[in-house]
Formats: C-alpha cells, sequence, structure tokens
C-alpha cells in the first residue's frame, strides 16, 4: 500500500537557471546556477525540509534535465513515484534577473507545451491524494490540458477530507484565454478548502485587490481558510470566524522569488501541527523571509530550527 503523505503536491516543475551575479541583465551575466524548480514542487521540498513526508505528481521531459530534476527531487527527500517523462517535450528551463529588492523578471522556456501540463486524470493515485494530510494544486495546473482536467478531478475526489489547498499561481504567460481563468478558478475554489494568493492573483480570481475584500469572497467561493500575501504589508489571514494580520519579516532581498514557496511549504507544516492560525502564519512568514535573503528556491528552503531561530530573535527584546 502507498504509505500516507503529509503533503501531496501537484503543478509545476523544471530547471531553475539564475544569475550568480546581481544587478545585471542576463544579456550580460557570465555564471549560472542549475536548481529545482517549479512552484508546486518547491512546496514539496518546503515541506520536507520541515521534517514532513511529501511527493509531487508532476511530469519532466524524457531528457538530461529530467534525470536532473529526479536526482535534486531525491536529495532532497521528496518521493518522486509520480514524477513521469513525455517523451516528446523537453523539460522546462525558467531563467530570472536579480534587480533586489523587488524586481526580479522571469523568463520561461515551456515550448512547445510543458510536460507537468500533460498529467492525465486516469493516471492519478486518488486513494494516496485522498490519504494525504494537505493535497496543494495550483492555478497554472488549470491552463491547458490535460492538467485542468485532472486537477479539477483530484480536488473532487479529494471531497475537501483533510486540507486541500489551491494556489492561485496566476502566471497570465501561461494562459491563452485570461477570462477562462476566473471561471476555472472558481470551479476550483468550490473543492478546496484554503486559497493562498498575493493581490494580483486574487483580483484574477475574485476580481478585486483589495485584501480584505478579497479574503471575503475566496471565503464565499467555498473556502474555510484564505491567505493574502501582500508583500511588505504582509500577510492576512481570514476564516468565517478570525481575520489575523500577520506583518512581514524584515530582510535584506536577495531573490523574492522563492520566498512564496516556503511560505508554502510552512504553512502546511504549521497546519498540519494543529497550530493556532497566528502562529501558522508567523512561521510561514519567517519562512518566507528566510528564502528571500537568498540566491536559489529549492535549496535555500529552511530548517525547523532555523525558522524558530528567526522567531525567537524577533521575540528578544533589545540589548
Amino acid at each position: 500500500m502507498t504509505p500516507a503523505f503529509d503533503v501531496i503536491t501537484m503543478g509545476r516543475i523544471g530547471v531553475d537557471v539564475y544569475p550568480l551575479q546581481t544587478g545585471v541583465s542576463l544579456a550580460e551575466v557570465e555564471t549560472f546556477g542549475k536548481y529545482l524548480g517549479g512552484s508546486a514542487t518547491n512546496v514539496a521540498v518546503a515541506a520536507a525540509r520541515l521534517g514532513r513526508s511529501s511527493a509531487v505528481i508532476t511530469r519532466t521531459g524524457a531528457d538530461p534535465f529530467g534525470e536532473f530534476l529526479h536526482t535534486a527531487l531525491q536529495g532532497f527527500g521528496v518521493d518522486d513515484r509520480w514524477v513521469t517523462p513525455v517523451a516528446a517535450l523537453p523539460t522546462p528551463v525558467t531563467f530570472c534577473e536579480l534587480f533586489p529588492p523587488d524586481d526580479f523578471p522571469l523568463y520561461f522556456y515551456r515550448e512547445p507545451k510543458a510536460p507537468d501540463l500533460e498529467i492525465e486524470a486516469a493516471d492519478l493515485d486518488h486513494p494516496a491524494i485522498a490519504a494525504a494530510g494537505v493535497f496543494w494544486v495550483t492555478g497554472t495546473g488549470l491552463c491547458a490540458e490535460p492538467s485542468r482536467t485532472a486537477t479539477l478531478a483530484a480536488l473532487r475526489e479529494r471531497a475537501k477530507r483533510g486540507t486541500a489547498v489551491f494556489d492561485l499561481d496566476w502566471r497570465p504567460m501561461f494562459w491563452s484565454d485570461h477570462d477562462l481563468a476566473r471561471d476555472l478558478y472558481g470551479q476550483a475554489l468550490a473543492h478546496a478548502t484554503v486559497a493562498v494568493g498575493n493581490v494580483d492573483e486574487c483580483e484574477r480570481a475574485v476580481g478585486t485587490r483589495d485584501p480584505d475584500r478579497a479574503a471575503d469572497l475566496l471565503l464565499a467561493a467555498g473556502v474555510e481558510l484564505a491567505v493574502v500575501k501582500q508583500g511588505p504589508a504582509g500577510v492576512l489571514a481570514v476564516t468565517p470566524t478570525r481575520r489575523v494580520a500577520a506583518p512581514a519579516v524584515p530582510v535584506e532581498v536577495v531573490n523574492g522569488l522563492g520566498a512564496g514557496d516556503a511560505f508554502g511549504g510552512a504553512l502546511c507544516h504549521g497546519l498540519l501541527a494543529g497550530w493556532d492560525l497566528e502562529r501558522v502564519i508567523g512561521f510561514a512568514n519567517a519562512a518566507g523571509a528566510i528564502v528571500a535573503a537568498r540566491l536559489a528556491c529549492s535549496p535555500a528552503m529552511p530548517y525547523a530550527a532555523e525558522v524558530e531561530e528567526l522567531l525567537a530573535h524577533r521575540a528578544a527584546p533589545p540589548a
């Protein structure tokens, strides 16, 4: 029998190729680092770093980059049994530029189609998905078939058992029809228990950038917890009975691209632990801040002791 995982994520995977120089355009960069990437995959890595058993459902190309991703997943302790190759498509590669503190342009190479959009509903391990403590899907998984049908089928089968997180993950460059996204996001929200997104993503999902209004509309769409990330303004987390506004953790930003995924893995960890909502969001904020102060995404995911140390330092009275 398949063991019950603490966290199963489903969605994007690829190779992140990040410059080793800051403040320089790609036209001038001379050296790069190669890393495991993809939002859903990074969340699984973040959860594993915090001691959770995790797995990812995704697809790669049948190429050396695909082999690299399997090796990287295994090295991070993420189960890769549901990571399968697509012979006709290359493993995606993503480049970025680093202009701290708040400008990190991304360049996605996912043509003619990303293998992670070739996830088939018939191939899903529904008993494993149902048994996981947290099941995590993303908005990108809805942008094309057959991943769209597979994502919605997995959420329907999950049927709000345990925690089902819908990461709004709005990437407009992946969608040929932006208006279609609103309807599909609504379908996903109806079967999820948690929604997570920044103000841009909330605007796509529910039509407003106002954090309080967006959280209320996400709850009305069917979730039990709405988490609205506001960058330097912190995070708003809302349930039908509670509203928690947590300030951002100030750090010297090196690369902000992986912070949201670290937040996601830490959110899963805190929810599984049954913590009070304020503690969950504070812990997740700290995890995200640690990654924002580091270069890469997946290798930068913090261990629990690092997060607790940062929280203790912030709570300590000034000398």
